[in-house]
């Protein structure tokens, strides 16, 4: 079921492995719909409001290397179900255009297929935190996982998470796992070639945000 049926506003999310670039992308669309006049809301996950930020710090810390993987599937799907019904929701409900980082699809790569907890398990459990709230378009940033990591090890000042420490296996499976996700909601899916260029990257996901609004 579409977010939007019933509702004014537009909801837009941007998935990707670590690396992809995404986080930059959509900061600066944020910024280019803004110039066009319209009513967005950037936003992220995990995170976006305190008690989500406070659940993607016990997530994310390096030093949490303990987590058993259910923990982990689970403290997401509250961090999103809490998001969702404090900061996304009334945006949707005042008519916003809302531009999230991360959304349902992360869970479904990450853990329901690279911790091998099983799509349609992690699924279930996030149909249980956002009902039938789904996005309209997500923008997917495919990027190589060896790519992807090269940025990161590269990039000054960016957060190092539990998630970047993983081995490479892992980001190939979650790489797999989105593909897995695309494969059960393709129309709702554009995929943006992010080993380019960033402003190639920039400009081919403004085209296709703009084709869908």
């Amino acid at each position: 079921m579409n977010v939007t049926t019933g509702r004014k506003g537009r909801f837009i999310t941007v998935e990707g492995g670590e690396g992809a670039g995404k986080s930059t992308i959509i900061a600066r669309l944020y910024e280019e719909l803004r110039e066009r006049g319209m009513d967005v809301l950037l936003t992220r996950e995990p995170g976006g409001i305190e008690i989500a930020e406070k659940i993607r710090e016990i997530i994310l810390n390096p030093a949490h290397t303990q987590m058993d993987k259910r923990t982990e599937a689970l403290l997401y799907a509250a961090a999103r179900a809490q998001h969702l019904a404090e900061k996304v929701l009334p945006a949707l409900e005042a008519g916003k255009l809302v531009l999230c980082d991360r959304f349902i699809d992360s869970s479904l790569a990450y853990q329901g297929h690279a911790r091998g907890l099983g799509i349609d398990d992690v699924y279930s459990i996030n149909r249980f935190a956002v009902g039938d709230c789904m996005p309209e378009l997500t923008l997917f940033f495919d990027v190589l996982p060896e790519v992807g990591l090269g940025r990161i090890n590269a990039a000054r000042g960016r957060e190092i998470n539990r998630l970047d420490l993983e081995g490479m296996r892992f980001h190939e499976l979650v790489r797999e796992g989105y593909q897995l996700a695309m494969a059960r909601d393709p129309e709702r899916f554009v995929v943006i070639d992010a080993g380019q260029p960033l402003e190639k990257v920039y400009q081919d996901a403004l085209a296709a945000l703009i084709a869908r609004l």
